[in-house]
């Protein structure tokens, strides 16, 4: 039986190395501002798309192209050149929403995508687009039955796209959830002039607000709840039901995340998944998981719409609920290969003896490790090594200069 796939987010390369460590399918990403991170501080550039292309054929995985947000004519060449540099670059696939992409990836022979941009939640919405596309994220908003449906039918009425084969659905497994239909918003736009259907959202639907009465000027703070602000999707603890309607494709959203966030992510996903798979998927599993994907960053978590719920559940804060954080260190010095040592310059706050770090690269992506005995500057062994000093500790792992030192602490910690 063929494995469903997961694919991971990129949003760089320390993200991309990150993916494939925890173990992804594969990747997809963004280039330039024509995608729904735009806005996001990482984004790969065209000159990228080559380096992309051999590191997923590298190692064995597939590369998708987000190119999703609404195209205006002044955009246009720059869409066919992003389109022309991906093919050439051996991309495996774009993922569109806007109808001149689809058209023009189309003509180029590129596998194209459907995004969860088009809002697809129905049977005939699949054969209208499997005219141009192989694979289609459905919307959000559906459930595990309607899912189910769709995909019976995709089957039974043998619904195939452009390359001949069945049309792939998939659907969005983890990550941030927005309060509008599919990512429709105009929040944004209406408040800042930026539009989130651009990439640019500003996230301010995030935020803490006040009831006016317009009528006698009384104020209501919505205490307790940020009712804009979904909880986070989180299926692993009904995955096997989630693949059991058939879908093809489990995406994880998390473009805008850190590379320890998609190797975390991801590594439980593919755990959850292989568990499915070979008959050990169990609720003791699922509390590890679940534990693990908290460690991270995420607004609390919820099911979505998949269980049948009609409304969101709201988080009560404005930011990340994660147990753990990472604490900038230092950076990368030099790794002595013969002894498997790797030394580190301390620029901020002190290591121990002890600790758990993670190193992060974008050739090197995501290494945990704790410390188990720390050389530091020409003194030797010591327990802690402070702000100013080199230090260098046991990694079997090469590290490279560009690489970055964390400590992850438990929030508790920090909050002292």
């Amino acid at each position: 039986m063929k494995k469903v796939e997961l694919m991971s987010p990129a949003g760089n390369f320390e993200s991309l190395i990150a993916a494939i460590q925890g173990g992804c399918d594969s990747v997809y990403f963004g280039v330039e501002q024509l995608n729904m991170r735009a806005r996001a501080t990482m984004n790969f550039l065209i000159d990228d798309l080559p380096a992309i292309a051999e590191i997923c054929k590298e190692h064995n995985i597939r590369s998708y192209l987000t190119l999703n947000t609404i195209v205006y004519d002044h955009d246009l060449a720059l869409m066919k050149n992003i389109i022309n540099a991906a093919k050439s670059a051996g991309i495996t696939a774009v993922i569109a929403s806007d109808q001149a992409v689809i058209s023009y990836a189309s003509t180029q022979k590129m596998e194209v995508h459907i995004s969860t941009q088009l809002n697809i939640t129905n049977i005939e919405t699949i054969k209208f687009y499997a005219h141009f596309a192989d694979t289609m994220v459905l919307s959000r908003e559906l459930s595990l039955r309607q899912i189910k449906s769709i995909c019976a039918a995709v089957k039974k009425e043998e619904i195939k796209g452009p390359s001949g084969k069945l049309v792939e659905i998939e659907v969005f497994a983890h990550g941030a959830l927005c309060m509008a239909v599919s990512g429709k918003c105009y929040l944004s736009l209406h408040t800042q002039n930026a539009s989130a259907n651009r990439g640019a959202c500003i996230q301010n639907c995030r935020r803490s607000y006040t009831v006016i009465d317009n009528e006698d000027g009384h104020q209501l703070e919505i205490d307790n709840e940020y009712i804009m602000s979904p909880k986070d999707l989180c299926t692993i603890d009904f995955l096997d039901e989630l693949i059991d309607t058939g879908i093809t494709v489990l995406k994880l959203e998390g473009r805008g995340k850190s590379a320890d966030y998609v190797k975390n992510v991801t590594q439980c996903y593919r755990e959850a998944i292989d568990s499915y798979y070979d008959g050990t998927y169990s609720s003791q599993k699922v509390a590890n998981w679940m534990q693990r994907l908290s460690e991270v960053y995420n607004r609390g978590f919820w099911g979505g719409y998949y269980l049948g719920k009609e409304l969101g559940e709201w988080t009560n804060a404005s930011g990340s609920k994660a147990t753990s954080r990472k604490i900038y260190i230092g950076k990368g010095n030099h790794y002595f290969a013969r002894s498997g040592v790797a030394e580190f310059l301390i620029e901020s706050y002190s290591i121990n003896v002890g600790d758990k770090v993670a190193i992060i690269g974008p050739t090197t992506g995501v290494i945990e490790t704790v410390i188990t005995s720390l050389h530091v500057n020409e003194e030797g062994a010591k327990n802690t090594a402070k702000k100013g000093d080199y230090c260098a500790f046991p990694l079997t792992t090469p590290i490279r200069k560009s690489d970055k030192l964390y400590k992850i602490v438990d929030i508790a910690e920090v909050v002292k």
